[in-house]
């Protein structure tokens, strides 16, 4: 714990450094903008695919693969060395873009989204254990807000990104583009990067990791129970349900006698800590889990193109990057977080109410200043659980609680991309055939829609408005949820200078 004791940065050369922390932000711009690139191709691989009950499962199965791998990363990087857990990681996600691009069917690519996962949940956590090597804690602090800019850019670039590649050569050209950028950063790691033999073999819990990815599966599978399994209370549904319980049971019992757990139990004896995990989940819910639903509801309900719903996604990060840098400078300065989590929820939950009575007809303008809101509302309580968990927790515990946090709002994206898909899925199934000359609502692309007769257009366009606005309804009343919870936060006063609010910091003084 002693910050005299901490090793000397990994690489001496200022210059190498800044071209090695090159190579990371790029994986980092890589595996962050997967996420967001595909949202706006989407439409046109369902077209493509069909199984438009399966959509939500494109996101859903790179978030759920990155956030149950997570924490196992980061004690595999203390156990083997960062640099070759780095490298893996980058092929893993390489070689999985690759299969995405090249897949024949629906399932084919999900499977290869999950692949893709498994290598980014990698790349996002060894790039701030790297950090942490490369940089002193003064100097790293600066490097870090250098990151949050490149996830603010991947968020903003990404759905425009992806519209025009789409509509330019085809949607698998987003993944496929992903293959040169992972051999580029794979050389530049692997011929300038040091390896540092660890110091220490901590005992990685691999148990509770296990334990804890099968916990966050079964709540995903659970969630789309109907549309798999045909019931949310059907044998197969209700099965994995009970699975789910014995595995978050078990789960408990191992981390109370883990020497090192994934999360520690102690962090749940102070409430701040729950309630801003459910913050977090709510905020996951409404902030990643609807991007892919956006891009899918402007392209039907309004008629954009790929690249022209992307556009308007700017606006959406435009209020994200306007929220965030705001609230972090007044955090810094006041010290408190909670009336900002108070604030976020409420600007989306209002965002949402009003998104829900929207309609064929409905002004573009209307809808873009209900995107921004929303972001802006996002953007205000974006640094608020990561800040408000590593001040509650002990310094030990600093980076267990941070990658709770980012678990949480992980897993709550991936169950909300269910839920909402099951929504979706659902009322379309309900009114799909009553539209004349359209034998399958689900396999038009943006290209065919444009191509249909006005009166034909307008119906579908009609048909999916009816079928976000319960959508919308619900991640109106997931705001609220966030917003109860804000409330009952304690209104503490952050000590003293900003110390805390540097997780790789404050994780590498805890070592």
């Amino acid at each position: 714990m002693d910050m005299q004791t901490a090793p000397a940065p990994l690489v001496a050369d200022p210059r190498r450094r800044l071209i090695l922390f090159f190579f990371l932000m790029t994986a980092m711009f890589m595996a962050t903008l997967d996420n967001q690139i595909v949202s706006t191709a989407l439409p046109t691989i369902v077209g493509e695919f069909g199984h438009l009950e399966r959509f939500g499962w494109i996101g859903s199965a790179y978030l759920l693969s990155l956030s149950a791998v997570m924490p196992v990363y980061g004690k595999l990087g203390d156990l083997f060395g960062r640099k070759y857990v780095m490298i893996t990681a980058i092929t893993i996600f390489t070689v999985g873009s690759a299969v995405c691009g090249l897949s024949v069917s629906m399932n084919t690519l999900i499977a290869s989204r999950v692949l893709q996962g498994l290598g980014g949940g990698g790349i996002l956590v060894s790039i701030f254990s790297i950090n942490a090597d490369l940089f002193e804690p003064r100097e790293r602090a600066r490097y870090q807000s250098y990151s949050s800019l490149v996830l603010m850019a991947s968020g903003a670039i990404g759905p425009v990104l992806g519209g025009t590649m789409s509509d330019l050569f085809g949607w698998r050209s987003i993944f496929l583009v992903n293959v040169p950028i992972g051999f580029i950063c794979l050389a530049g790691l692997i011929t300038m990067l040091p390896f540092r033999k660890p110091a220490r073999k901590p005992k990685i819990d691999y148990a509770g990791a296990i334990l804890l990815a099968l916990t966050t599966t079964s709540i995903v599978l659970a969630a789309d129970g109907s549309e798999l399994f045909g019931s949310l209370f059907s044998a197969p549904t209700l099965a994995i349900i009970a699975g789910g319980v014995i595995c978050a049971i078990a789960w408990v019992l191992v981390e109370r006698r883990a020497p090192e757990p994934i999360v520690p139990m102690s962090l749940f004896r102070n409430p701040t800590f729950s309630l801003l995990l459910i913050i977090s989940v709510t905020s996951g819910a409404v902030a990643i889990g609807m991007v892919n639903y956006f891009a899918l509801f402007l392209q039907t309900t309004t008629g954009l193109s790929p690249s022209m719903a992307g556009l308007l996604f700017i606006l959406l990060t435009g209020g994200i990057v306007c929220g965030s840098l705001s609230a972090g400078r007044m955090i810094a300065a006041a010290g408190r977080y909670k009336p900002f989590a108070i604030a976020s929820a409420s600007c989306s939950m209002i965002a949402f109410a009003f998104m829900s009575q929207v309609h064929a007809g409905t002004p573009i303008f209307l809808i873009g200043a209900l995107m921004l809101l929303h972001g802006i509302g996002i953007g205000l309580a974006q640094q608020v659980p990561v800040i408000g968990v590593q001040n509650a927790a002990a310094n030990r515990d600093v980076g267990a609680a941070t990658g709770a946090v980012t678990l949480s709002r992980m897993g709550g994206a991936s169950i909300a991309i269910s839920i909402y898909g099951a929504i979706i899925a659902a009322k379309l199934g309900d009114i799909g055939l009553s539209i004349p000359g359209v034998s399958n609502i689900e396999e038009l692309t943006p290209k065919m829609m444009a191509a249909l007769p006005d009166a034909t257009r307008e119906a579908v366009a009609n048909a999916y408005a009816a079928a976000f606005s319960p959508l919308f309804m619900t991640a109106a009343a997931t705001c609220l949820i966030g917003l109860v919870t804000a409330i009952s936060l304690k209104n503490v006063q952050l000590p003293g200078a900003s110390k805390k609010l540097d997780p790789a910091a404050a994780a590498h003084a805890a070592e």
